[in-house]
């Protein structure tokens, strides 16, 4: 066992420590500054990726809009934590949290488990999301893939092949954009600039909230 820690770990994990006592006074002094460090994070990401990615965002939105007012389905897909940015972006889509939103519509790649394991087990894990985009993509529709690395490679593949069937296709993605920003059958790419996956995943999160408070706006004042 640990002879040593810090008085965080010694007060949450007491079981690594023999015989030491623990001041609840600094631990709490160390939980409220780790906070504040981590509010210090989320707003300075925010800044960053208003400055590096407020035209793609604004663009992805003006983007959308067009194509929802043209009937557009749009289909949203992500691994792990991605997976269920993805699901709350369809959610807000289907069932808007606001009584003035008109619902639209969406669907997670993600949601149904028989065919995702069927096509994983079948097929392949890579295209999982793929294959569905071929059985239900239509030109006009769209294609978003949420990726924090921006390597996912079924991400990838599922939007190269949205491209080809004549889909909008928009990443999300982190770290340096990674492929997904390289990519040219990604139309437009919003990257939260860091290395650190839960600030990456909030990024991502304020990102597509701004997107559809941006369509729902378009759509009630259109532009020509």
């Amino acid at each position: 066992m640990p002879e040593q820690g810090s008085r965080y770990d010694q007060l949450f994990y007491p079981y690594l420590f023999e015989g030491e006592k623990v001041d609840r006074a600094e631990v709490i002094a160390q939980v409220r500054h780790s906070t504040l460090e981590k509010c210090h994070e989320v707003v300075a990401l925010r800044h960053h990726m208003h400055a590096s990615a407020g035209e793609r965002i604004i663009a992805a939105g003006e983007a959308m809009a067009r194509a929802f007012q043209a009937g557009a389905t749009l289909f949203a897909f992500g691994n792990g934590g991605s997976a269920t940015d993805a699901q709350d972006m369809v959610t807000e889509l289907v069932n808007p949290p606001f009584a003035h939103w008109r619902p639209l519509p969406a669907l997670a790649l993600t949601n149904d488990v028989a065919v995702v394991t069927a096509l994983g087990n079948d097929v392949g894990f890579p295209t999982i999301f793929t294959r569905q985009i071929i059985a239900l993509g239509q030109p006009g529709d769209i294609a978003l893939g949420v990726s924090t690395s921006g390597n996912s490679v079924n991400i990838l593949q599922a939007l190269e092949q949205a491209k080809k069937q004549g889909l909008l296709t928009i990443g999300l993605s982190g770290y340096d954009g990674g492929k997904l920003a390289r990519s040219p059958e990604v139309d437009i790419c919003i990257t939260a600039p860091c290395d650190h996956i839960p600030r990456i995943q909030e990024a991502q999160a304020t990102a597509y909230h701004a997107i559809l408070e941006m369509v729902q706006a378009l759509l009630d004042h259109p532009t020509s």
